[in-house]
């Protein structure tokens, strides 16, 4: 069985070419030069280094967004194996799940994949090569790479190739030296380096017609380039996701350049010994000087405290929040703050679907990546011919609570908690004081016409 691989893929552009890519398949690939420039351009921005950031700050969007997903996707999945011993592996092997599908929606897929001893590795989209996938879009070729720096100017690399034939499942092992990291250079046997003796070259396992390891990619089309390759969750709300950065950087001006200060003259200021110059104590840092106070009916100190326009900067980055939503199948509010929201009931109750819809596409690929997962431990553990079947079953809380919540609401209307305008501007989008307006003329509200269901 394969030792864990330590795979070492800093940026594909930044280790290989193209053309070493190609060398190493020898073939033409499913990942194309433009996949992997959106690949390390998606994994900046997840970072919080996008290509803007320089002038304007990430408020994290892109983290909070996969963030959003990953826990509404698995928060409350139940998932086991009628197999003892391999529900137990299992378990062990998602663990990390959540921190891992967050990677994986950032950059558009992620491979789960076991070694021998029980454990998993997850390898990311930037850390692997598609080579071929089959009409359902399933990975059937593809490669893992192994890198080892000898000394300063001796680098190794072991290409581990994973391709499903109608014979079976054929592993080969190939190895490279070079004397830069950022250049394949030439096959050398695998006995050449120490550790690697044990590989074999190439072996197929009859009657695997899987691969071994789970795949999962997002439930999105590829309109980059029209591969089979996954794409980031937030691709579509890129745009929106700079604006809002920078509308973020405009907000945080605002309050900085209207932070109340003295302008202070000169006069006004203790000098200091040692240099003759006027000095200010520490806690004074904020005092300005003024040149030509004097001039002004020879007044030594003047406030300084101009008026906020913090409202309009706000509202303004609250659009952004809410077309982002929109924009990558998040519900009102997940990355807004409610208060700005201006929908209908209909609207955002139409937002809760959109995202039950988007998390649901995500659920099933998970689903499939983790049949896989179950598959591909049943292989390594010498366990693949035995009966065994993965339950996965997924909660649909995203509207389930909001009717639990709403009927809650109706129950404290009628027990007099809570007033017809308050529940009427939570569930209709409108402020309080047109939602009084709205009321139907009544001395005696009650809500026995409405449906009451148990809450809990």
């Amino acid at each position: 069985m394969l030792e864990k691989l330590k795979s070492f893929w800093e940026g594909i552009k930044q280790m290989f070419t193209m053309t070493d890519i190609k060398r190493i398949a020898g073939r033409d690939v499913a990942l194309s030069e433009t996949m992997i420039e959106h690949i390390e351009e998606w994994s900046a921005m997840f970072a919080g280094k996008a290509n803007w950031t320089d002038k304007a700050p990430s408020l994290r969007i892109e983290a909070g967004i996969c963030r959003e997903f990953a826990d509404i996707t698995i928060n409350e999945m139940e998932a086991t194996v009628d197999n003892e011993t391999l529900d137990e592996l299992f378990k062990s092997c998602i663990e990390n799940l959540n921190e891992n599908l967050q990677d994986g929606l950032a950059l558009g897929s992620f491979i789960i994949k076991p070694f021998s001893g029980g454990g998993v590795e997850y390898v990311g989209a930037d850390k692997f090569i598609p080579i071929a996938f089959d009409d359902k879009g399933s990975l059937r070729d593809c490669i893992f790479i192994q890198h080892k720096q000898l000394r300063e100017t001796k680098h190794v690399f072991r290409t581990e190739r994973h391709t499903l034939t109608d014979a079976g499942l054929r592993i080969s092992n190939k190895a490279y030296s070079s004397s830069s990291k950022t250049s394949l250079g030439i096959e050398v046997p695998l006995t050449a380096v120490e550790g690697w003796e044990g590989y074999p070259e190439e072996v197929t396992y009859p009657g695997m017609d899987k691969m071994d390891f789970g795949f999962y990619r997002n439930p999105t089309k590829n309109r980059i380039d029209g591969s089979p390759c996954g794409v980031s969750i937030f691709d579509s709300a890129k745009k929106l996701i700079k604006k809002a950065d920078i509308q973020g950087a405009r907000v945080d001006w605002e309050f900085e350049s209207g932070e109340r200060a003295v302008h202070v003259d000169e006069r006004a200021l203790k000098k200091s010994n040692r240099t003759g110059m006027p000095t200010m104590g520490r806690l004074n840092q904020r005092l300005y000087r003024g040149l030509n106070l004097e001039q002004n009916q020879g007044e030594l100190l003047k406030e300084y405290s101009p008026q906020l326009r913090n409202d309009g900067f706000l509202a303004g980055l609250e659009s952004y929040f809410r077309r982002i939503e929109f924009a990558v199948g998040l519900a009102y509010g997940d990355l807004s703050n409610v208060q700005y929201v201006d929908k209908t009931a209909t609207e955002i109750k139409t937002a809760k679907e959109r995202k039950y819809n988007r998390v649901s596409a995500i659920q099933t690929n998970l689903k499939k990546c983790l049949e896989g997962l179950v598959d591909a431990l049943a292989f390594y553990n010498a366990m693949y011919t035995t009966s065994y079947t993965l339950t996965c079953n997924f909660n649909d809380s995203i509207l389930t609570d909001e009717e639990t919540e709403r009927n809650q609401d109706r129950q404290d209307v009628a027990m007099g908690v809570m007033r017809l305008e308050e529940y009427r501007a939570k569930w209709y989008g409108e402020d309080l004081e047109t939602a009084a307006a709205n009321l139907p003329e009544q001395t005696n509200p009650v809500l026995d016409n409405l449906p009451m269901g148990p809450v809990g």
